[in-house]
């Protein structure tokens, strides 16, 4: 059998490398300005082409954003694939997370492209939208199965709530890894697989917490609903999917009536962004100035945060819908966010010079919280098929005490 013209190998070759030279300047276009915000003159910019000869590979924006986004998931399924050839649930997540980090230091060198974030993802339109999340949803159960596939109902809600604390801190190390040094990365794995492997908590600290109770008001009336009802679409729908029509019908008003609250869809944010912070330091100052060590005051933090998230009161925004935002406002927000994270790390170093917090590094520890409270709101209908103090405690447990570590199965 002859083998295929020459020209026709070279020809497939040329047409993969600009698509893949497209689907990576779509993922930062994602990244930078969300799936809605992206544009095809923006991605045809970005690779020196013009706007037609992207439509040549792509015929509509959202199947350019759709491909991006398979790529991600491919990259996930590939990434598991590599961890579950590891023998124990340990040595799977430190594959896990040593390849992810690999990669960021490729990023960083400027050897590989980043994909693009999934944070958009529901925010398409169907029939893609039901086709991706088919894809996540494998990724997740695939992610759930590092620690096994056999065991009871407890066992299994428990390796969901750990598979999302891993999935969801391998996202966020794109918002804080850019603070260290490349050569530094190695020594950020070791310091982060240390908690996944032995939580924050001391030896002989118990799961005890006292829920404290969260007080936000704001001044004019009606708009604590019109601010949770926009943050629950922006976590949904992203900042550019939820548009000011859709948060109106989802309260049942008029555009008018947004009008009235907020002077722009920027002020909404922002506004959405300050209420959510607010509530996260009033959590962390009412912990300190509770009695007790700082594990309890810790602990008290995360059970009222993860109580809140899981509730009708929740969910606060999550730091993901900073997609698209202008860069003025995505950076204050950013800097809002690292302040707490900051004040979650002085906490952790208290502990640990008193003795009921593991000597860890507090600062990616307190990365590693900062995912782990942000993206509660995801587990909400997981949440909602147990006792809402049992979804907390299984959440929490997995920085607490570690992602092996069975004891809330036993308690």
């Amino acid at each position: 059998m002859q083998s295929p013209p020459k020209i026709e190998t070279t020809n497939t070759k040329r047409f993969q490398a600009k698509r893949d030279a497209i689907l990576a300047a779509a993922a930062a276009a994602i990244n930078e300005q969300s799936a809605k915000g992206m544009t095809f003159a923006d991605v045809a910019r970005r690779v020196g082409l013009n706007t037609t000869s992207v439509t040549y590979y792509f015929k509509r924006k959202e199947d350019l954003a759709a491909a991006a986004f398979e790529q991600t998931l491919a990259w996930l399924d590939a990434i598991l694939d590599q961890a579950l050839a590891e023998a124990t649930p340990e040595a799977r997540v430190a594959r896990f997370l040593g390849v992810n980090m690999e990669r960021l230091a490729r990023i960083g060198r400027g050897e590989e492209q980043a994909v693009a974030m999934l944070s958009d993802l529901r925010a398409m339109e169907e029939p893609l939208k039901g086709k991706l999340l088919t894809g996540w949803r494998n990724i997740f159960r695939k992610t759930r199965s590092l620690w096994g596939t056999e065991g009871s109902r407890a066992e299994t809600d428990l390796r969901g709530a750990r598979a999302h604390v891993l999935l969801e801190n391998s996202f966020w190390l794109n918002a804080w890894i850019s603070r260290y040094e490349i050569d530094e990365y190695p020594r950020v794995e070791a310091r982060l697989m240390d908690v996944f492997r032995h939580g924050i908590a001391a030896p002989g600290e118990r799961w005890a917490p006292e829920l404290f109770e969260l007080v936000h008001e704001e001044p004019e009336p009606g708009r604590e609903a019109f601010l949770l009802a926009a943050t629950r679409l922006i976590n949904e729908l992203g900042y550019r999917g939820a548009s000011v029509q859709r948060i109106a019908s989802e309260l049942n008003v008029t555009k008018g009536s947004f009008y009235h609250h907020l002077d722009a869809k920027d002020d909404l944010v922002i506004a959405c962004y300050k209420r959510s912070f607010d509530i996260l330091a009033d959590a962390q100052r009412l912990a300190e100035s509770h009695a007790g060590s700082q594990w309890q005051r810790i602990e008290s933090t995360l059970a009222t945060l993860l109580d809140y998230q899981f509730s009708e009161r929740g969910p606060l925004l999550r730091t993901t819908a900073l997609s698209g935002l202008p860069s003025h406002v995505r950076n204050t927000m950013l800097d809002r966010s690292n302040r707490i994270a900051r004040r979650f790390a002085g906490m952790l170093s208290d502990g640990i010079a008193e003795g009921t917090i593991r000597p860890i590094d507090p600062l990616v520890a307190s990365q590693a919280l900062m995912a782990l409270q942000n993206a509660a709101f995801d587990m909400r209908k997981w949440a909602s098929t147990m006792p809402r103090e049992r979804a907390v405690t299984f959440y929490a447990s997995t920085l607490a005490y570690g992602l092996f570590d069975d004891r809330v199965l036993r308690d």
